[in-house]
């Protein structure tokens, strides 16, 4: 859970990182990462294009609290959505498949995120080092998270409609190019648990 009276971002995203078992880079050097639906494990090229998106991504969930199951992947998702990706081509292609399986799952909690996300902003496009020496509160302003969302309302909901049907074409595209990818992820899991064995005994 997110300590929102920790004195920086920095602080708060180091914990978030050791409470979800992370390590203390967050992975971002792991050359592939599993993305897992239920217990299915989908794993894909950690591409600098990825962690470029998700050292944003993860700064988020601290700022809103939106847990890592997959539930709360699925409202990080929208409300990602809902307040914009910008220029992070990344981010937009991964949480429209997010957002649309959240939609097909926990759709209250998922249109709950994007409604939150209309009032919103996202960080994408801000210095990241900046970042991580202001404080958890200032930073939730700045998102306005420190304000109570508003109603989803008839326009809000045409947008949400508009992106889960963006967000199915786009997830089915990526199922069909992850799943031949599967193979060589887990060989590349085997192989990184093998060495990590060789060290230990080392």
């Amino acid at each position: 859970m997110t300590d929102f009276a920790a004195p920086t971002m920095l602080e708060a995203r180091d914990q978030y990182f050791a409470d979800n078992g992370f390590g203390p880079d967050g992975g971002y050097g792991k050359p592939w990462v599993d993305f897992k639906f239920g217990r299915v494990p989908f794993p894909f090229p950690n591409t600098p294009a990825r962690v470029a998106a998700v050292r944003f991504h993860d700064l988020h969930h601290v700022a809103t609290g939106y847990t890592t199951d997959l539930t709360g992947e699925f409202e990080i998702s929208a409300w990602e959505i809902g307040a914009g990706c910008k220029r992070s081509w990344f981010a937009w292609q991964i949480n429209l498949g997010g957002l649309a399986a959240g939609m097909l799952t926990a759709p209250r909690a998922t249109a709950r995120a994007f409604a939150r996300g209309l009032s919103s902003d996202t960080l994408y496009g801000a210095d990241y080092d900046e970042l991580l020496t202001d404080t958890v509160g200032s930073v939730r302003a700045r998102l306005g998270l420190d304000r109570p969302p508003r109603a989803l309302g008839f326009t809000g909901s045409v947008r949400l409609a508009m992106a889960m049907v963006a967000g199915l074409v786009v997830g089915l595209t990526q199922l069909m190019v992850l799943t031949p990818l599967v193979p060589f992820g887990v060989l590349a899991g085997l192989r990184a648990k093998h060495h990590a064995h060789q060290l230990g005994h080392g």
